[in-house]
């Protein structure tokens, strides 16, 4: 079964006042999980997340994190284990080191076993019985904060509210929003960096050829804005929800509009790894790093906070 984010959390729309109820439980649940015990580690922890739901760019940029901080410590990948993120898994083991359990307080002891001495946790904000020595909260620069909305009246997992409570916010992706800055400087005037999606592997890829785009992640329209961008000729598009489990018969049905129209088919990296042996052949994917704006300066303030 297909499930899509509800069109009303990006625009205006009756649907939002009418769950706005539902939403106020939510609301209510946030601030019994904000009164928990902390349990803090002997290991340093860095907690990247989001309060958009999905496509925010924290996984790009927890990469991004330990490459830095691999130079003078041994981090380690903290991921929760969900059935449905394989994806995301498999892109971090390509990177370095992993530890996964459905219980981050269990990943985190291990991980203090292992003698790692830095855990870089891909999502978990939410979860307010951990302490975190450094907490980042990632925005798209398209879908910013969305319809402003608390879950199920909008895509927001907690009120905008609390950023003042994280310490760095990023802001991810192609375009330059200006409203979404200012209205994080005014909740949280420090600490607020910018990055944006650079593809590593375009030499590969022919760009006089016209392409089939097609992904299940959870913003496809940034995927679809920087191939654009780097001159690909996408002429069919075929979206997917995020974390989607690809079938053959959809992969076959991919490859024949391909082969009709005469068309490279290109994906994701993070759609690539949900793909069976099978189903990659003739499949590409664009590999995409995230690149920090002012990188010096969050490097400094980065350390500061270690």
């Amino acid at each position: 079964m297909k499930l899509y984010k509800p069109t009303f959390w990006g625009g205006k729309s009756l649907i939002p006042y009418l769950l706005f109820p539902l939403s106020l439980i939510t609301s209510l649940i946030n601030q019994v999980k904000k009164k928990s015990n902390k349990t803090k580690f002997d290991i340093k922890t860095i907690c990247i997340g989001n309060i958009y739901l999905g496509g925010t760019g924290k996984t790009s940029l927890a990469i991004e994190i330990y490459k830095i901080l691999s130079k003078k410590f041994n981090p380690v990948f903290i991921k929760k284990k969900y059935n449905n993120q394989t994806d995301e898994i498999k892109q971090l083991f390509q990177k370095g080191n992993i530890i996964i359990d459905k219980d981050r307080k269990n990943s985190l002891f291990l991980a203090e076993k292992k003698k790692f001495n830095i855990a870089i946790l891909d999502d978990g904000l939410q979860q307010k019985n951990i302490h975190y020595d450094l907490s980042i909260a990632c925005f798209n620069s398209q879908n910013g904060f969305g319809n402003k909305f608390i879950i199920p009246s909008g895509p927001l997992r907690e009120n905008i509210k609390e950023l003042k409570e994280y310490d760095f916010i990023f802001i991810n992706g192609e375009k330059n929003n200006q409203v979404l800055e200012r209205s994080i400087k005014n909740i949280k005037s420090k600490n607020i960096f910018k990055a944006k999606y650079k593809p590593t592997n375009l030499k590969k890829f022919n760009l006089k050829k016209k392409y089939l785009m097609f992904s299940g992640i959870g913003n496809p329209h940034e995927f679809e804005k920087t191939l654009i961008k780097h001159k690909f000729k996408v002429v069919k598009k075929i979206v997917y929800p995020d974390h989607y489990k690809f079938t053959n018969i959809e992969i076959t049905e991919i490859k024949r509009i391909a082969k009709t129209k005469n068309l490279i088919i290109i994906t994701t990296e993070k759609d690539f790894y949900r793909l069976n042996e099978r189903q990659k052949k003739n499949i590409n994917f664009l590999k995409i790093k995230l690149k920090i704006q002012d990188i010096k300066k969050f490097k400094k303030k980065l350390f500061e906070k270690l």
